[in-house]
């Protein structure tokens, strides 16, 4: 009998320890099924002022200032080892000799990694007017301001720039002046050979001389021989000239970027449509734009093909900080 008892007991308990893991299997699925049907938050692409406040940040982060009495004139040499001479006595306003303390703001930038977030790509016009990639050894930014007011130099100017910091000084290279348009694109312009404007190599080192504050270049043109296409890119949904950029780092040239400077508001294209880009090369295009105080950005390696359209989503972006973006594409091939 207690045999039999025993197994009697044990039945109904089994049924109700099933009921009740069913029980909770029915619990747990229900709970799943509700954290499902939560929709998802929308994502919301940065406003045009978010995006261009980020590049202002970074080019002030890039800038170096300096007090000098302006009688006494300034030898200053920047963290990268370019060194700016301006003579005594050489800043005016309005035509009249300035006197006292003034403010120098400096910009040296090298490398594409730099470029990028700053928006000062190497686009150079050419003899038709249309831009072309360059190559460069030094893009340099001098303003010099009293009390907030910009000066002018009323003398020549001299840049002593290190030729190692672009893999050596090489001849070729000639002076370039920059204009910024109303989008706030650095356009690079051929300067004309003259006696205020000059550009020499000394050893490994690029000698300038220039009459004028703002934007200077030292540049030659990029080539190649095989025959040359448009390159368009399609960014993710809700993105546009104002509230992002494409650029293109060409493999092998880490002291170059291009920018693909037009956007068509219908087709949703970025696009380079000088027809300036070799079929056949190896390049990565870059996405960039503005996630709060970060860079959401994409890089992609491709090699161009004939009219081809290349295509980011949002989920080849990624969210990270100035340094990080600017050490990854620095480290591109």
């Amino acid at each position: 009998m207690k045999n039999v008892m025993n197994k009697q007991m044990k039945t109904p308990f089994s049924k109700l320890l099933q009921v009740g893991l069913l029980a909770l299997l029915a619990i747990g699925c229900s709970k799943e099924e509700e954290v499902d049907t939560i929709p998802d938050v929308a994502f919301v692409p940065p406003s045009s002022a978010q995006f261009q406040g980020l590049r202002e940040i970074a080019l002030t982060d890039h800038t170096e200032t300096v007090n000098f009495n302006a009688e006494n004139g300034l030898s200053f040499t920047s963290n990268d080892g370019t060194v700016l001479n301006i003579p005594a006595n050489c800043l005016t306003l309005n035509g009249n000799l300035v006197t006292g303390e003034v403010e120098l703001s400096f910009v040296d930038i090298f490398e594409s990694g730099d470029m990028l977030p700053t928006n000062k790509p190497t686009m150079g016009l050419n003899s038709n007017g249309d831009k072309a990639m360059l190559i460069t050894g030094g893009e340099f930014y001098i303003e010099v301001t009293k009390d907030g007011v910009p000066l002018d130099s009323g003398c020549v100017l001299q840049l002593l720039v290190p030729g190692e910091n672009t893999g050596g000084a090489d001849p070729e290279m000639i002076l370039w002046k920059g204009i910024i348009d109303e989008k706030g694109d650095l356009t690079w312009d051929e300067v004309e050979p003259g006696t205020h404007n000059e550009l020499f190599t000394e050893g490994e080192t690029y000698i300038v001389f220039l009459d004028e504050f703002g934007w200077t270049n030292i540049d030659k043109f990029y080539s190649d021989p095989r025959p040359k296409t448009t390159l368009k890119v399609k960014a993710p949904e809700g993105f546009d000239y104002e509230n992002s950029a494409v650029y293109l780092s060409y493999d092998g040239e880490p002291n170059a970027l291009a920018q693909l400077d037009t956007f068509d508001e219908q087709a949703g294209l970025f696009s380079e449509h000088y027809g300036q880009i070799p079929i056949g090369l190896k390049v990565h295009i870059i996405f960039a734009t503005a996630e709060g105080d970060n860079w959401r950005y994409a890089i992609q390696g491709v090699t161009i093909a004939e009219n081809d359209i290349y295509v980011f989503d949002l989920e080849d972006t990624q969210v990270n900080t100035h340094e990080n973006m600017v050490a990854a594409i620095n480290n591109l091939p």
